[in-house]
């Protein structure tokens, strides 16, 4: 098997699976339980957090345990959104930016507040100048993904962030669960206020993420309960898959400082095999992309075809991001970016791992090839 759709989710390392079952069997207690089973379940929560807050170069206390990347967005978005509306009621984002973020947006939209897209050029990156533009007297939040999940253009945060300290009121939320592992995550260097995070991305479990939320910054709750994680986020903590996911970033990262050059030869020769393909375009920017995404599209393949022929051979890889995969519908990133409907309609995605080598590269470019020859005599 090769598996070419790790930014749909990643192989759980087997320590991380150790981590989770043996906090689950010996020590699952309530953290909230004042009995010693309650108060060791208390003392790994908060050594989880400590661990996650010291791999990211943050205080503990600025860590919120999540179910994941969406509920984090989700909290981010709507709670500074709902704390903040006698404020303002404007808010912005890029146009290529998650679901859940995007959803959102959506929701609070139907609730009274004013959104603006920021367009994206080419590569999918939006421009400095773009949203300070779009800044306005009640501009409350400002959302931009560190790395699309689609093409895994890396967009201009600590520009962003820059810019945004001239403007104190406003907060900066980043969607940085494409980035963990991959490239640098410099929250507080970066001037942001507002960091999402899941763990299945890096080797963790699914169910699991967080929230950074910088000292000093307020959300309203979305969830209402027992006041668990300073009362922002209610609900029984996930003890053993906050431990799982300290150790899940921890090996992710050490992992980065090893075998980080080897995923950048993985993908420069996959791009460059992909490309001699006929009617093959790639879609992911040569500048300013993280090493582990590669988006391309073929003139005249279907995209799900291709996708069930290439897993008859036991290749994995995806089209548009996991969340929208079974929509059927052209990309919306590949369309921000000018992509013409027909290509952004038949776009693939390989999204890579520190286990994937060169040789996987080497015959999954050979499998693409000859499939798309045998699609196209179908198709005709």
């Amino acid at each position: 098997m090769i598996y070419f759709d790790n930014s749909a989710t990643t192989r759980p390392f087997k320590e991380v699976l150790d981590s989770f079952v043996k906090v689950s069997s010996e020590f699952f207690g309530n953290p909230s339980s004042l009995h010693g089973l309650g108060l060791e379940a208390e003392k790994l929560l908060t050594q989880a957090r400590s661990q996650v807050a010291n791999l990211l170069s943050v205080k503990p206390t600025e860590i919120y345990f999540t179910s994941g990347g969406t509920e984090s967005n989700n909290l981010a978005i709507k709670g500074t959104a709902m704390l903040h509306k006698n404020k303002g009621r404007h808010l912005i984002l890029s146009s290529v930016e998650h679901p859940s973020v995007r959803g959102a947006m959506e929701q609070l939209k139907m609730l009274g507040f004013d959104i603006t897209y920021l367009p994206a050029d080419h590569t999918g990156r939006v421009n400095l100048e773009d949203v300070k533009a779009s800044i306005q007297k009640n501009t409350i939040l400002v959302s931009v993904m560190q790395v699309n999940n689609e093409v895994g253009t890396i967009q201009p945060i600590a520009e962003i962030g820059k810019l945004l300290k001239h403007y104190p009121t406003i907060l900066f939320h980043v969607d940085a669960v494409q980035a963990v592992g991959k490239v640098p995550v410099n929250l507080i260097e970066n001037g942001v206020d507002l960091c999402s995070f899941s763990a299945h991305k890096f080797h963790g479990l699914k169910g699991t993420g967080a929230l950074f939320i910088r000292e000093g910054v307020r959300l309203d709750p979305l969830l209402s309960g027992g006041n668990q994680e300073w009362k922002v986020r209610s609900g029984t903590e996930n003890v053993a898959g906050a431990v799982a996911m300290a150790k899940a970033l921890r090996m992710t990262l050490a992992r980065s400082e090893l075998d980080l050059e080897r995923m950048k030869r993985v993908k420069s020769l996959l791009r460059t095999g992909l490309s001699r393909i006929d009617d093959l375009s790639i879609n992911t920017p040569l500048e300013n992309s993280a090493p582990h995404i590669l988006n391309f599209s073929i003139k005249g393949v279907k995209a799900e075809v291709l996708i069930h022929t290439l897993e008859q051979k036991g290749i994995y890889l995806s089209t548009t991001s996991a969340c929208s995969s079974k929509k059927q519908l052209p990309s919306q990133t590949l369309l921000a970016m000018g992509v013409p409907d027909d290509l952004a309609d038949s776009a693939f995605r390989i999204s890579l791992s520190y286990d994937n080598t060169e040789d996987e590269a080497e015959k999954v470019i050979v499998a693409i090839e000859e499939a798309a020859k045998q699609l196209r005599k179908v198709m005709k």
